[in-house]
Order: structure tokens, then sequence, then C-alpha cells
């Protein structure tokens, strides 16, 4: 059963999330706590989402994602930030269901695009989704600015661009 996630699926998704990254070699990455994913994703104004895939009353899987938004086709997509399913319940069909649902969201809202990275040395996951018939953005490299960098940049803000 694939369904939108609920207070009581937090500590699964967390503890998912922390799988996914211990397998993409981040472990230490994932500091994430539950009272900030409760926040994010059932607060008062969510901007984060969560489906999750349940097998006898148990989260097997996540897809946790948010919408974005494309200038090119001036309409909304979503972005997939974590899709993981536990290894002991893949080959099921989780993974491919929680994409789907993601899909038929799209294409129901009329968003353009489902969106998501994947790192060059997953294969199985690569093969997957290639089966699927997503297509691989070649030539694109995601950057990204954290910590030190993050902060020095944000000194240089000027003061009237900012809330």
């Amino acid at each position: 059963m694939i369904r939108p996630a609920v207070a009581s699926d937090v500590p699964a998704i967390v503890g998912l999330v922390r799988e996914l990254a211990a397998y993409e070699r981040a472990a230490e990455e994932a500091v994430a706590t539950e009272e900030q994913v409760r926040s994010v994703l059932l607060g008062e104004h969510p901007t984060v989402f969560c489906d999750v895939a349940e097998v006898d009353g148990t989260v097997v899987g996540i897809s946790v994602w948010f919408k974005n938004f494309s200038t090119w086709l001036g309409r909304h997509g979503i972005y997939l930030e974590d899709l993981y399913v536990t290894p002991e319940h893949r080959g099921e069909g989780h993974g491919k269901a929680l994409l789907a649902t993601l899909a038929r969201r799209c294409v129901d809202r009329g968003y353009g695009r489902l969106e998501w990275s994947v790192l060059d040395w997953n294969q199985p996951a690569i093969d997957f989704y290639v089966a699927l018939g997503a297509t691989a953005m070649d030539g694109w490299t995601v950057h990204r600015l954290t910590g030190r960098a993050l902060d020095t940049l944000a000194r240089e803000a000027p003061a009237a661009a900012t809330p």
C-alpha cells in the first residue's frame, strides 16, 4: 500500500533516510532529527512531502519529495529527494509504486516533470530508472553550497534582498 506519511511514520522515515545515507556511503551526513522531519512534513505549512510503502503495518519504503519549478516549461514539477526501499522488500514493486504515485501526482496536477539525482556508481538504481523510461541528464552537474561556503556567500547578500 502506498499512502501519504502521517505523524506516526516519522521515526520510520528518519530510520530509512539513515539507512539510505549509509548505503550511499554518507551515514555521518544524515543528521536530521525526528522533530525537524515532523516539522517540515506535517507542520502548519509543509514544504516537503513523503509517501510511504507499507506492508503489514510496517513502513518498508519512502519517497521524500517537494515541488520545484521549471522556468523553461512555465510549470511546477516534483523533485524526488529520496527513494528508498528496505533491502528485504526490494523486487516486490514498492519502488516502482512509489514512483508511479509521484508520476500520477504530476499528471493530475499538470506538472511538467519528475526528476531526481542518482549517484553515478549506483548501477542497480540507474538500471531501475532506465527500465522505467527515465533519461539521464548528461552534461548537467549538481553544485552545492553548504557550511562555511554558504555562510560566506550569505554575508555578501545586499540587505534589501532578504526579508
